[in-house]
């Protein structure tokens, strides 16, 4: 199991929350879309936006597992 931790510090989202607001996806195959679905489940990336790069390449790690 993967370890849970904060990526975007502003909006306290997890790599948990990232995982959670993507279990519904039917594919996952574009990272710039699923960027957009998990900013609206989570609010991440609209603080500061310093996670943005850190939430793609999550996203990114997630599609290939």
């Amino acid at each position: 199991m993967k370890e849970n931790y904060e990526i975007c510090h502003c909006m306290g989202v997890t790599y948990f929350d990232i995982e959670d607001a993507l279990k519904d996806s039917d594919k996952l195959e574009d990272a710039v879309a699923l960027f957009d679905k998990v900013q609206q489940a989570t609010h991440c990336s609209t603080g500061c936006g310093g996670c943005h790069d850190k939430i793609l390449s999550t996203i990114s790690e997630i599609m290939m597992a």
